[in-house]
């Protein structure tokens, strides 16, 4: 449950204060704020995807009102790696103050520069890897290498007045990665014997025993499949999983086929990765669109978005026969992602689709052709085994992944009272190597619906979900601004109610005698007019259909 809000105490001198604005109790719009001597450092800024009960909204950002009057001691953005849901709302928080230096590596500042061009912001950004310490105001940072689903991931330490505080970001323990690059657990030992007083570990696969799988055996799956195909293979994934790109053109080259990158964000984010060297494109084998068109089909390989069903995204375009490239029998789609939870009902309703169309779909429940990029359990147990921290704030993930890694930390040894289970807004100090949370700030949901930021409300929402789950009912009635006698209707016209207008004609008289005990009474107010009519046409609705439309009665007078 949610933690009741109540206001923390002013902030002392020496005390470092940790706000997580996102991330905490959900995956996705990871963000935390650091303050300390009226300093603030903020780590990642992501989004988090909208699911079926948000209709119409594009992203949910985190909610900036923490630190919106405060931008100017904003530090630095520090920013973990280049999934969207650490950097996708750099753009926003960048609108209210577009000078607030980025600090990443080489391929996360390269994604999210790319992103903010198209917002044209130009930021200022300071460019770091493993090893680098940076000093920003009273906060001492040390980058760490991580590996995870994307390269160039860094954990980072942050050291300060108020004790020595390391937070992963996303990582995983692969130990024979795909780029070379290792989680560094030479430097998790290190700092672990200088002291970790807070350790804000990945919670995502806390409740997965063992460890995760090695991103290095999904290769031989991947070309076996695309071997095995008998005609057009189409992978779908994160475009911004240069890992698995890899993977599918080294695949393809092994089967001699080409490959066609489609959807915007994954051409853009390919281009970036093969320019800076994280991408290895063998020769030859990237080919646009128009040049597929005339290849024969067991000669192509589609890289496509859409993996998490995103219904505009390319592959669900193509299952709705509403991409250029039209899916029929003998093609072989590949999910190469997890699924992130919420997206359940759309991934699964893109396959039905697929495969109505004949094509043959295989996906992480049939095949070995996606490793999620999260420590497991073990691996984060041999984290805290090395580290031994003194107090833990698991983040990143939902409620039960965090509990999974609270369990884990006290298992490791760390006593209860120092794992803390926190949840987005929730305020934490740490002074003197003990944390304690002391407050809790009201973080909601900020929507982008289109050019629209933050206008969109979960009443809006509740709305939307009526209109399109049980339809809409309007009233009109013109009554003399004197009387209040009925002068027109009512008139009663409905959309999506799956009734003809005329069984409206047995409430008409409820209505009319409604109205007639209101004028008799003496109600003249238009406002409470309406409000009797909708109050009788919803019992009629609810008494005689079992329904609750949205119902909007308009009272005219004359």
């Amino acid at each position: 449950m949610p933690n009741e809000l109540f206001d923390p105490p002013v902030l002392e001198k020496g005390t470092l204060r940790v706000v997580p604005l996102g991330g905490v109790g959900e995956i996705g719009r990871n963000m935390t704020v650091y303050e300390l001597n009226g300093k603030l450092l903020v780590v990642d800024c992501g989004v988090l995807f909208p699911e079926e009960t948000q209709p119409g909204v594009d992203l949910i950002l985190p909610d900036f009102s923490y630190i919106r009057d405060r931008l100017d001691d904003v530090l630095a953005i520090v920013l973990t790696h280049g999934h969207e849901d650490h950097i996708g709302a750099v753009p926003y928080l960048l609108r209210l103050r577009k000078d607030i230096p980025l600090v990443g590596s080489g391929l996360t500042l390269a994604f999210i520069e790319a992103k903010l061009k198209e917002h044209r912001i130009s930021p200022y950004s300071l460019t770091v890897k493993e090893g680098q310490r940076e000093q920003f105001g009273p906060f001492n940072l040390e980058f760490i290498a991580v590996n995870h689903s994307i390269p160039d991931a860094l954990a980072v330490a942050i050291r300060s007045e108020a004790g020595l505080v390391l937070h992963t970001g996303d990582f995983k323990m692969d130990q024979l990665p795909l780029d070379g690059r290792l989680t560094d657990l030479r430097a998790f030992a290190r700092i672990g014997e200088e002291g970790i007083d807070l350790f804000l570990p990945d919670s995502t696969n806390a409740d997965v025993p063992g460890f995760t799988p090695m991103e290095r055996d999904i290769g031989p799956v991947l070309e076996n499949v695309i071997h095995r195909s008998p005609r057009r293979v189409i992978v779908a994934s994160f475009s911004s999983h240069v890992h698995r790109v890899q993977q599918v053109l080294d695949a393809a080259a092994a089967n001699g086929r080409f490959v066609v990158l489609l959807g915007r964000s994954m051409v853009r984010n390919m281009g970036i990765a093969a320019d800076l060297g994280y991408l290895t494109v063998p020769d030859g084998i990237l080919i646009d669109a128009k040049k597929a068109a005339n290849l024969p089909d067991e000669k192509l390989v589609y890289m496509s978005t859409g993996s998490q069903g995103e219904p505009m995204a390319v592959l669900a375009r193509m299952a709705n026969l509403e991409h250029q490239i039209e899916v029929g029998k003998g093609d072989t789609v590949i999910l190469a992602s997890s699924l992130i939870p919420g997206n359940e009902n759309a991934v699964y309703r893109v396959i039905d689709g697929l495969t109505k169309l004949g094509a043959h779909v295989v996906h992480k429940g049939n095949a070995k052709v996606h490793v999620s990029g999260h420590a497991a359990a073990g691996e984060l147990l041999y984290c805290y085994n090395i580290l031994q921290p003194k107090n833990v704030v698991p983040v990143h993930g939902e409620y039960r992944h965090l509990v999974a890694n609270a369990n884990l930390a006290i298992e490791a040894g760390i006593p209860e009272k120092n794992v803390l289970l926190a949840d987005d807004g929730s305020v934490i100090d740490l002074r003197d190597g003990v944390a304690r949370i002391v407050g809790q700030i009201d973080v909601g949901y900020v929507y982008v619906d289109g050019s629209s930021v933050g206008e969109i409300t979960d009443a809006d929402l509740k709305d939307r979900r009526i209109l399109a789950e049980e339809g809409f009912i309007s009233i009109i009635v013109v009554v003399d601004a004197a009387t209040g006698k009925i002068i027109v209707g009512p008139e009663i016209h409905a959309k999506g109610f799956a009734e003809d207008d005329t069984v409206f004609d047995t409430v008409k008289p409820a209505i009319a005698k409604a109205l007639a005990a209101a004028a008799h009474n003496g109600t003249r107010d238009s406002h409470a007019l309406q409000q009797i009519i909708r109050r009788t046409v919803g019992q009629w609705v609810s008494k005689g259909y079992r329904r609750r439309p949205m119902i909007v009665p308009l009272v005219i007078e004359a």
